[in-house]
């Protein structure tokens, strides 16, 4: 039997062009039926037109995600797996797309080796914060890019010589181990915890320019326990994993400021390594700093995830057993 209160909406593709459209399916329709699964819905495309059956809101967003990833072969752009996720995740959220940042200002940050462009809404507003705040919060779960963005900017602002170094931050408490326990000297034992953050600068900055940087200290990596004590000018400071520092920690950091220094601070609550009865000192700051205008708050969700498409449904079901 047919299930109960399904539509057929039928679209017409624009330019008709066999290559975009041959681009626009897949090889055997495998981007069809990922945008299938996706939404819930049946398509079936006959040269440029596309029948779509299902729930009509499902319709309507499937309608939506196809007619801008079509309009992204146009563009000679190649649809990839990550792309058409995105498109399911944006058009499945429950704001309209149309009022999303896609109908606002986007935007973009360039760096020596590729220009980066915000996927999806939150990622868009972060990015306007960067620009319009000196101190930023981003919160939210993994693979939301949080670290990756705040990295393009400050490497954006150092190649406009708007600041004069990066400086890199991560406090040492990771799933229980201490930094003692690990080989090495200090620089050894802090850089598997900073891995992110370097393999976001080798992208946009390249091998080569990296090290140099580093060797001439304009980029520096530094532990939280060792910013005690100055003051950081003309710096674009970036502290990953926040939500492993005390309250009095988060407190030290972010008094750590000086004139033309910027301050991004990104963090995971989910993600605690704290003693037990310990209290986060991002979620103390979240608490602390909610009222003051001058601050940038961004908060992601599982929806903004560019990982894996499990990695989002993960996401969401340790939040559902967790309520």
């Amino acid at each position: 039997m047919a299930e109960i209160n399904q539509t057929l909406t039928q679209l017409k593709l624009e330019p008709a062009n066999n290559k975009n459209l041959r681009s626009f399916v897949g090889e055997l329709n495998g981007n069809l039926k990922i945008l299938e699964k996706g939404f819930g819905v049946k398509i079936f495309q006959n040269g440029n037109k596309v029948s779509i059956s299902g729930n009509e809101e499902n319709i309507k967003k499937a309608s939506n995600a196809i007619q801008d990833l079509y309009a992204t072969t146009t563009q000679g752009i190649e649809l990839s797996k990550e792309k058409i996720h995105m498109a399911i995740n944006n058009n499945n959220d429950d704001i309209n797309p149309a009022n999303s940042s896609l109908s606002e200002k986007e935007y973009v940050i360039k760096t020596p080796k590729k220009t980066i462009k915000p996927r999806g809404r939150n990622q868009n507003t972060y990015l306007g914060n960067m620009k319009n705040f000196e101190v930023n919060f981003g919160v939210g779960p993994a693979g939301t890019g949080k670290t990756y963005l705040a990295v393009a900017k400050a490497v954006e602002m150092l190649v406009q010589e708007e600041v004069k170094k990066i400086i890199l931050i991560r406090p040492a408490v990771e799933a229980g181990e201490k930094l003692g326990f690990l080989p090495g000297d200090l620089s050894q034992k802090v850089d598997p915890y900073l891995r992110p953050l370097y393999d976001a600068l080798y992208e946009m900055l390249g091998f080569e320019q990296v090290v140099r940087l580093l060797e001439k200290e304009i980029l520096e990596v530094a532990p939280l326990a060792y910013l005690r004590g100055r003051t950081l000018n003309n710096a674009f400071i970036i502290m990953d994993e926040s939500q492993n520092t005390t309250v009095d920690q988060m407190k030290m950091f972010l008094t750590r400021m000086g004139f033309g220094s910027y301050a991004v601070i990104n963090g995971d609550m989910t993600q605690i390594d704290l003693p037990k009865n310990i209290e986060s000192g991002l979620s103390h700051a979240l608490k602390v700093l909610d009222e003051i205008e001058d601050i940038g708050f961004t908060i992601f969700n599982s929806k903004d995830v560019v990982r894996h498409p499990l990695v989002k449904k993960i996401v969401d079901a340790y939040d559902h057993f967790d309520r």
